[in-house]
């Protein structure tokens, strides 16, 4: 017994070692870019599985029902990685120096727009109607004030028109993208802020009609969700480079493995900070970021 223990000692310590050798799960936060929590994981639990088995660690898929509870999130250091809307990016940046690594593509693009619907019945036909004498009074709704679609550029939109939407609109909401769709389709708001991607798919899922939203403004191009690490993970060059290599295979592989992004999303792309000036510009215009010294 005492020679089997101590020819099992030194291999039951090298194997403790190695189990206290495992590297921590990094945290993996994503936006609810679905109707639900239960969706969004099952959505991008695919993805989240690609990333543990290139990474080499264990990967922990959290979804956050809110851009800015996810740009908290990643500044606080409780998340490693996000998947996260451009001004959700822009806040961790500025608050926590977050670094994006790489721009998500939709049907082979890394930009979108932002929108602002209305309902046929509205009797709002243009921009120019909603910040009219036509427009004074209706219900409007942003989205959270984490979002650049749904909160930051029609705002910057409204500014540059002289609008305060507090003062122009008889009520003003705040809620998600797909509540704004659904609203406004339905009749019970005049119109909303939202963005292509997020109108296509509920028209592509019969959410809704298309006919039900009617789109009245565009916005210029704008770049789409980044995928950022927190400022200390952004500096492990190597880990960096490794998780860049992951998210540019994602493309390829759809071809087989499709359910690794949602429908018409294809890839991603190499970004960094620079590519989401536009944002970072319209937050010091609306006086949403505080410049730094």
């Amino acid at each position: 017994m005492t020679l089997l223990r101590r020819f099992l000692a030194p291999l039951l310590l090298a194997m403790g070692c190695l189990v206290h050798a495992q590297p921590a799960p990094l945290v993996f936060g994503v936006g609810l870019f679905q109707p639900d929590r239960e969706k969004n994981d099952a959505t991008y639990r695919p993805l989240a599985e690609h990333l543990a088995q290139r990474l080499g660690r264990p990967v922990q898929l959290r979804t956050v029902d809110s851009w800015e509870g996810l740009a908290r999130s990643l500044a606080a250091g409780e998340t490693d990685i996000a998947l996260m809307g451009p001004w959700g990016y822009v806040l961790a940046n500025h608050e926590a120096s977050a670094q994006a690594v790489a721009t998500i593509l939709y049907e082979g693009k890394p930009e979108y727009f932002a929108l602002i619907v209305t309902h046929p019945g509205s009797g709002l036909s243009s921009a120019q109607d909603l910040i009219g004498a036509k427009g004074k009074g209706r219900s409007f709704a942003f989205g959270d004030k984490g979002s650049t679609s749904g909160y930051l550029i029609p705002l910057h939109f409204f500014m540059q028109q002289g609008i305060d939407p507090e003062k122009h609109f008889g009520r003003v909401l705040y809620t998600k993208h797909q509540a704004i769709e659904t609203q406004v389709a339905a009749g019970q708001l005049d119109a909303g802020a939202d963005f292509n991607r997020n109108r296509t798919s509920m028209i592509d899922q019969g959410l809704i009609k298309a006919e039900q939203s009617l789109i009245i403004w565009q916005s210029p191009p704008l770049p789409n969700d980044a995928v950022a690490v927190r400022a200390a993970l952004h500096a492990d060059a190597a880990f960096v480079q490794k998780l860049q290599a992951a998210l540019l295979e994602v493309g390829p592989l759809l071809a087989t493995q499709p359910q690794l992004l949602p429908p018409r999303y294809t890839g991603f792309v190499k970004g960094d900070n620079g590519f989401y000036k536009p944002i970072r510009d319209a937050g010091l215009a609306t006086g949403k970021l505080t410049p730094k010294r």
